[in-house]
């Protein structure tokens, strides 16, 4: 298997992985998170699968901490997390922000292996959106670990260090 194939299956095993969160998840904003996090990977999947069959390929960064943010401000409005049933999904989310680590670790060591400049170029893009998506999960855990307060202090308005 090479790098692209792995790179493929990792992120389809992500984007499954976000869609069964979102499924199991009762509030309407962390479902939307998750799903956008699903988005994400399928737009992976589908430029790994670009370079895979040596097609023209590109990686643009995404704009997943502002929609985010969007999501949060959101539900801010709304008075906060609507279902406190959420919170036993720590463990779920803790396994995707270790998946996200893995990811960007993988894609950093390819990059830095990697002789064609476009593909470094990907797999460094990849690397930092995966590390987006990590910040993005720490920001649910402490979300749903503590959901008044998270809003009060507006820490998402700092989920944008990646």
């Amino acid at each position: 298997m090479n790098v692209f194939e792995f790179a493929m299956q990792m992120e389809k095993d992500g984007e499954k992985f976000y869609r069964e969160i979102a499924e199991k998840t009762k509030d309407a904003g962390l479902k939307k998170i998750f799903n956008t996090l699903a988005d994400e990977e399928v737009i992976h999947y589908n430029t790994f699968k670009s370079l895979h069959e040596k097609t023209a390929a590109k990686a643009v960064e995404s704009n997943v901490l502002e929609k985010a943010k969007n999501i949060f401000t959101e539900m801010k409005a709304k008075g906060g997390l609507q279902v406190s049933d959420d919170t036993a999904q720590v463990e779920a989310y803790k396994k995707a922000m270790k998946a996200e680590e893995e990811a960007y670790t993988f894609y950093e060591k390819k990059a830095a292996e990697a002789a064609d400049e476009n593909e470094k170029n990907i797999l460094l893009t990849f690397a930092r959106e995966e590390r987006r998506h990590y910040r993005l999960l720490e920001n649910v855990i402490e979300f749903v670990s503590r959901p008044e307060q998270w809003m009060e202090d507006a820490e998402f308005a700092n989920m944008d260090q990646y």
